[in-house]
C-alpha cells in the first residue's frame, strides 16, 4: 500500500531531508483513512505532510509513515468556497479572482497548500486565514478508529500563526476548509494579488530554496522596555495583525546578513530567510538558527521563536 524509501528532499521546498521509510499520498479521504488504519496496525509513527514550504526535514531517515493528503476540490456556493487541503494557495487565488470573490488578496505569492496555511493560520499584509474561514473538516487519527470532525472558526482556536490543528500536531489531518468571501471586481482582485506577489519577489530570496520566514515576528508588548524606547526600533513597528517588531529587523541589526554554516546562509535580501545556498544539510540550518537566536538574545534580550516546523 505504501511507497518505501522515498526522498523527502523531493517533497521539500528546501530540497533538504532524508528518506521516509514509508510514504503515501492520495486525494481521497477514504484512502487516507485506510492508510491511517494500516499504519496503526503496523504501529508506525505518522507524519502529515502538506506542501513542504514551511518545514525542515531531518537529514536522517524518517522511521514511520509520511502521509501527504492531496484533496484538490474547489467548489463555489455563492460567496462561499470549499477548498481541499491539497489545493495550492496560488490555485485558490486564481479560482477566487476568476469568480470575483474578494478577501484573500493578502495571500498573493503565499506558497504551499491550503491545509498548511490553515494549520499555521498563515498571514501577511494585515490579513490572516482565520479572517475568512467559517468551517474546517479534519480527520482525528489519535484513537483506534479515525474520526471526521467539523469545526467552526471559533472552535479552531486560531491565534498568531497557530491553531488547534498545530497544537494537536500528529493527531489530526486537515481535509478541507470553507471560506466566506465578498463579491468584488475581478480586475481589482487580480491586481491586488499581483501587487502582493510583486512585493514578495522584490524583497524575498525566491531564487534559492527556502521555507519562508524562519522566525515569528515579536509581539511588541514582549519587547524589553529599554528597546521599546529605542526610536530606531520603533520606526520598524508594524501591525501583523497586532503590533509586532519584525524578526528581520532584529536579525539585520545584529549584523547577521550573509552569516553561513555549511551550505545554509542568512539571506542578504531578507534576513528572516535562511536559504539553501549550496547543498545545505538540516544540521547546517539548525546550527545557523541556533546562532541567530543566541546573537539576537545577546543583543536585545529577546528569544526569537521559530515559525517553521522542524521535523525530528
Amino acid at each position: 500500500m505504501f511507497e518505501t524509501n522515498v526522498k523527502l528532499s523531493d517533497h521539500s521546498n528546501y530540497k533538504i531531508g532524508g528518506e521516509a521509510q514509508y510514504f503515501f499520498q492520495s486525494n481521497k479521504v477514504e484512502e487516507i483513512i485506510k492508510a491511517v488504519k494500516k499504519a496503526k496496525q503496523e504501529k508506525l509513527s505518522i507524519f502529515v505532510l502538506g506542501g513542504g514550504t514551511n518545514l525542515l526535514f531531518d537529514d536522517q531517515k524518517f522511521e514511520g509513515l509520511v502521509i501527504k493528503p492531496t484533496m484538490n476540490q474547489l467548489q463555489q456556493d455563492g460567496n462561499q468556497v470549499t477548498v481541499g487541503a491539497g489545493v495550492l494557495i496560488s490555485d485558490l487565488l486564481d479560482f477566487v479572482a476568476d469568480k470575483g470573490l474578494a478577501g484573500l488578496e493578502w495571500a498573493g505569492g503565499l506558497p504551499g497548500f491550503v491545509g498548511g496555511a490553515v494549520r499555521g493560520n498563515a498571514g501577511a499584509f494585515k490579513g490572516e486565514i482565520k479572517d475568512s474561514i467559517i468551517e474546517v473538516t479534519s480527520l482525528n487519527i489519535s484513537g483506534a478508529e479515525p474520526q471526521i470532525i467539523k469545526r467552526d472558526n471559533h472552535d479552531c482556536d486560531f491565534n498568531y500563526r497557530n491553531s488547534i490543528f498545530k497544537e494537536k500536531a500528529g493527531q489530526e489531518i486537515i481535509l478541507e476548509a470553507v471560506f466566506a468571501l465578498e463579491p468584488g471586481n475581478k480586475e481589482e482582485i487580480q491586481k491586488a494579488i499581483d501587487d502582493k506577489m510583486a512585493w514578495r519577489e522584490a524583497r524575498q530570496p525566491l531564487d534559492h530554496p527556502n521555507i519562508g520566514s524562519i522566525f515569528k515576528n515579536v509581539d511588541w508588548h514582549l519587547v524589553p522596555k529599554k528597546w521599546q524606547e529605542d526610536e530606531e526600533l520603533k520606526s520598524h513597528l508594524k501591525t501583523d495583525p497586532f503590533p509586532v517588531l519584525p524578526a528581520a529587523t532584529l536579525i539585520d541589526k545584529t549584523d547577521l546578513k550573509g552569516e553561513k554554516v555549511g551550505g545554509a546562509m542568512v539571506s542578504t535580501k531578507h534576513p528572516n530567510f535562511i536559504i539553501n545556498s549550496n547543498n545545505a544539510s538540516a544540521e547546517d540550518v539548525k546550527a545557523l538558527i541556533k546562532i541567530v537566536k543566541e546573537k539576537v538574545h545577546d543583543k536585545y534580550d529577546i528569544w526569537l521563536e521559530e515559525e517553521v516546523m522542524i521535523v525530528k
